[in-house]
């Protein structure tokens, strides 16, 4: 679980550091959402992991972003999917003892809520990290 809890750690810091994505989100990025999140909002939802084959310790991660904006139309949602994909593009994270030799958005979704009054944003992104 180190590569795992170590690359969450440096997504967050990215993402909280990088002016694009912080212009959106100030400071409502989370691996677990409070109470009353605010809005627009992203949450580090379902993470998969697996070893890849052989030597050097390497992961390969599938991490879900969840955003949620209350903005009329959808414009807000594909800003913030935008500034991420932008932001992790071609980065290196790194975070206790761990850093990213690949990571990137490979998948993005944005839909209304039934009743039209949240947007919603998905995003995949595939890391592969490695012992620094």
């Amino acid at each position: 679980m180190m590569h795992e809890r170590a690359l969450q750690k440096a997504l967050l810091a990215h993402l909280r550091a990088d002016p694009g994505v912080s212009a959106l989100l100030a400071d409502r990025l989370w691996g677990a959402a409070p109470d009353d999140p605010g809005h627009p909002h992203l949450v580090i939802g379902r993470s998969e992991s697996r070893p890849l084959p052989g030597e050097g310790g390497g992961m390969e991660h599938a991490l879900t972003l969840r955003a949620v904006s209350r903005f009329r139309g959808s414009e807000e949602a594909k800003a913030i999917v935008a500034a991420i994909r932008t932001s992790l593009f071609d980065a290196v994270l790194e975070a206790d003892g761990v850093r990213t030799v690949d990571v990137g958005v490979r998948f993005a979704d944005v839909w209304p809520s039934p009743a039209g009054h949240r947007i919603h944003a998905v995003l995949r992104v595939r890391a592969v990290t490695e012992d620094s």
